[in-house]
């Protein structure tokens, strides 16, 4: 049976932040994808063909292309509970659920990272076996497809190594539509000073505030794909 440990950090590098170090390890990095094969050749062609594209970039052009891509809009955004809980209160328990399945495997990360980035995704799931990769990978192919479709829709050339990591979760990578996007800048934009909340939440002055009441209720635990 193939492996696919050393495939899935390739993966995780090639959506790193391409800084000048982590692109010189590229020429280094990308023959694993053929001596494991766990990759079709044509999948394998294509995330050659992006390495050698960040290689020709210089850092700047390659940092700020990155950012762009994903740092600028929900979309693309990396982090996949942003996709699924957005900024509501789920999000924290569900962080926190996430980063003990990894210290349970016995992987800690580090202050600055979270447990929700494709990246730390990836790098966890080269830690179990194949079988727990895949069907820990395949719990969150719709996320995964929805990041393809809105890199594809971009015509990034990013796009493929998502179109990678749903064939190792057995999934095939397909456009599906995804919601106009809204950039990051702007839904985290703050209100004006004593003028309401800009979008949401909130009425401004003068308008009426509409109280909602809710039942509380336990939290209950929540996985990647909850």
């Amino acid at each position: 049976m193939k492996n696919n440990r050393y495939t899935l950090r390739v993966l995780s590098q090639l959506l790193s932040y391409p800084d000048a170090a982590l692109r010189a390890q590229l020429p280094q990095l990308m023959p694993v994808l053929q001596e494991e094969g766990a990759l079709s050749a044509g999948r394998q062609a294509e995330l050659q063909t992006l390495a050698a594209h960040l290689q020709r970039l210089d850092s700047m052009d390659a940092e700020s292309r990155y950012v762009e891509t994903f740092d600028r809009g929900r979309a693309t955004c990396l982090h996949l509970f942003e996709h699924v809980h957005g900024d509501s209160r789920d999000r924290g328990p569900a962080m926190i659920d996430l980063t003990k399945t990894y210290e349970q495997s016995g992987l800690f990360l580090s202050p600055d990272e979270l447990p929700d980035h494709l990246c730390v995704v990836l790098e966890f799931a080269s830690t179990q076996t194949l079988e727990v990769a895949k069907a820990f990978l395949g719990e969150m192919a719709h996320i995964l497809n929805a990041i393809f479709s809105a890199l594809l829709k971009r015509e990034s050339p990013y796009a493929v190594v998502l179109a990678a990591v749903l064939e190792l979760a057995g999934h095939k990578a397909q456009a599906v539509q995804i919601m106009a996007d809204e950039p990051l800048d702007e839904s985290w934009r703050e209100p004006e000073a004593f003028d309401g909340c800009s979008t949401r939440g909130q009425a401004r002055p003068g308008e009426a505030q509409p109280i909602h009441i809710v039942r509380k209720t336990s939290i209950q635990t929540r996985g990647v794909a909850a």
